[in-house]
């Protein structure tokens, strides 16, 4: 795109961008990490050796589906403590909080007794990012999205599944405060080909410096 965007244009040091299965949330990270010149952190789904089959039998694999992403995003959350030195940007594509979304929404009442006695154990040495953008999309958009990335094992994903998600997502944002909260309506823009829509968006970062705001941009043809 032809704006020119430096290392000092981004908005803060840990940005994290959120949103349902199918929302465009990691394409969005990698393409801000590239803008800003910051260090990607990815969620690592295709690392969980039991995602696939959680797709294929919730009720048995959602335990430990659930734990592994859990402990995965807490050793990450070290590594970027740990980077604290040398004050590296980041870009993630998922907040640590919301782990517990989908575990509340998957596990039964004792899994999720027991994997919260682990979630508060790690929260308490999490901090939370310095800005988050949070994509929503109504569910036709998202399944439609999905079946075009065409990831095999996603491909089973219901519209109430991803209903359900989406309506969890809403009340999750719904109460956090933690830090600077972009709510973007997603679902008839494309932030990673549309250098005119992803301009918007970098502009809105730029204003944003507290509180939370709603985006809705008006999309600008290629």
């Amino acid at each position: 795109m032809n704006r020119n965007v430096s290392t000092s244009d981004a908005p803060r040091r840990h940005v994290v961008v959120e949103g349902p299965i199918g929302v465009g949330k990691t394409s969005l990270a990698r393409r801000l990490a590239e803008t800003f010149g910051s260090q990607l952190l990815l969620e690592g789904a295709e690392d969980n050796p039991f995602l696939e089959r959680f797709y294929e039998n919730p009720r048995d694999a959602a335990f430990p589906t659930q734990m592994h992403f859990l402990m995965q995003r807490a050793e990450q959350m070290r590594s970027l403590r740990q980077g604290d030195l040398f004050r590296e940007r980041y870009v993630a594509d998922f907040l640590f909080q919301k782990d517990r979304v989908f575990a509340e929404l998957t596990l039964r009442e004792p899994e999720l007794v027991l994997y919260d006695r682990v979630y508060r154990e790690l929260l308490v040495e999490v901090e939370p990012p310095d800005m988050v953008i949070y994509l929503q999309a109504p569910v036709d958009v998202l399944m439609e999205r999905i079946r075009r990335r065409g990831i095999a094992h996603e491909q089973g994903i219901t519209a109430d599944y991803l209903q359900r998600l989406s309506d969890a997502y809403v009340n999750f944002f719904y109460h956090y405060d933690a830090a600077p909260l972009l709510i973007v309506n997603a679902s008839a823009i494309d932030l990673v080909n549309n250098d005119g829509d992803y301009g918007q968006l970098l502009d809105r970062l730029g204003e944003m410096h507290s509180g939370r705001q709603y985006f809705n941009p008006t999309p600008i043809g290629l």
